[in-house]
C-alpha cells in the first residue's frame, strides 16, 4: 500500500448523450488540474437515459474513468448481463441476490499505485425489494480504518431515493470508509462534510446531464405526465448543454479516511464550483 494521500473524483449519474459529452470532454482537463488519482462515475442512465452498453462503457474508460457504478437501471440493456461478468470495472448493486451477474464490490489499483475498494449499494425505501445494503457491506468492511484492510481508500456509492437511508448508512460506516456518496436523485445536495469519525459524506452527488430538464429528462414529456394526461411520448434525455456534478475527496495517507470533501460543478446551467487544494 502506498503512503501518499489520494485525490478521488466521484461523478453523479450520467444521463444520456449530453451527460456523456460533458464528462468525456472535461475529464482530461480535470484530472490534470486537480491532480486526480482515481475517478468513479455512476453510469446507469448513460444509454439514452436507461442503462448502459458495452460501447458506452468503453467510451467512458477511454476518457479516463477507472470505475463505473450503477443502480436500478443496470439491467435495462440486456447486453449488460454478459458484459458485466467480463468487465470488473463495472459494478452493480452489492445487495442484489446471490447469483446475480457481476460484482457489487471490487478492489482496484490506480495508475499511481494506490489500492482502492469501491462498493456499489442500493437503497430499499421507495426502491426495489433488496437485501439490506448494510448487511451486504459489513462482511467486506474493516473493523477499523481503510488502512486496516491495506486499502488507500474505500468508496461507497449508495444509490437510493431516501436521504434518511443514505445518512443512516453514512453513520454506520463512519470511521471505516473514505467516502459514502449518494446517487439516483440527480440533484446535488449542499451537505458535503466529514462525519465525526472521518468519513466524507454527501447525500447526492447530482447528475452529469442537462439541468434544463426534469432530472435529466425532456421537460415537456415529463410535465405532460405530471399534469395527469396520458403520456404522449416516452421519456427521453434532455439534449442541451450539460453540467458535470461530482465531489472531490482527499484522503489521509495514514488511515485512508477523508481529509476533505469538496463539490465540483462544470458547465451547463448550474453555478460552477471547483475544489481548492488542501495539501
Amino acid at each position: 500500500m502506498k503512503v501518499d494521500m489520494m485525490r478521488i473524483l466521484f461523478c453523479g449519474d450520467i444521463v444520456g448523450k449530453a451527460g456523456r459529452k460533458v464528462v468525456c470532454d472535461n475529464l482530461p482537463m480535470l484530472k490534470q488540474a486537480h491532480s486526480l488519482d482515481f475517478i468513479i462515475v455512476n453510469g446507469e442512465n448513460a444509454a439514452h437515459g436507461f442503462g448502459l452498453t458495452e460501447k458506452i462503457c468503453h467510451e467512458l474508460f477511454m476518457a479516463g474513468i477507472d470505475v463505473i457504478t450503477t443502480g436500478n437501471h443496470v439491467w435495462d440493456k440486456v447486453e449488460m448481463l454478459s458484459y458485466i461478468v467480463r468487465e470488473p470495472r463495472v459494478l452493480r448493486p452489492l445487495n442484489y441476490p446471490d447469483g446475480t451477474p457481476g460484482k457489487g464490490l471490487n478492489v482496484f489499483t490506480s495508475d499511481s499505485g494506490h489500492t482502492v475498494m469501491v462498493a456499489n449499494t442500493m437503497g430499499r425505501l421507495f426502491m426495489e425489494p433488496m437485501e439490506s445494503p448494510l448487511h451486504s457491506l459489513m462482511p467486506h468492511m474493516p473493523n477499523g480504518t481503510p488502512a486496516d484492510l491495506q486499502m488507500d481508500a474505500i468508496i461507497v456509492d449508495m444509490h437510493a431515493e431516501a436521504s434518511s437511508e443514505k445518512y443512516a448508512l453514512g453513520h454506520f460506516l463512519d470511521g471505516h470508509v473514505s467516502l459514502v456518496v449518494g446517487t439516483h436523485t440527480h440533484i446535488p445536495t449542499a451537505d458535503h462534510h466529514i462525519m465525526a469519525k472521518g468519513t466524507a459524506f454527501q447525500c447526492d452527488a447530482g447528475m452529469c446531464g442537462d439541468y434544463d430538464s426534469v432530472i435529466g429528462m425532456d421537460k415537456n414529456a415529463a410535465m405532460d405526465r405530471f399534469a395527469g394526461h396520458l403520456p404522449r411520448s416516452r421519456l427521453v434525455p434532455a439534449e442541451g448543454v450539460a453540467t458535470l456534478c461530482g465531489v472531490v475527496v482527499e484522503t489521509d495517507e495514514k488511515t485512508g479516511l477523508a481529509k476533505s470533501i469538496q463539490p465540483l460543478r462544470v458547465g451547463g446551467k448550474l453555478s460552477p464550483i471547483a475544489p481548492s487544494r488542501h495539501s
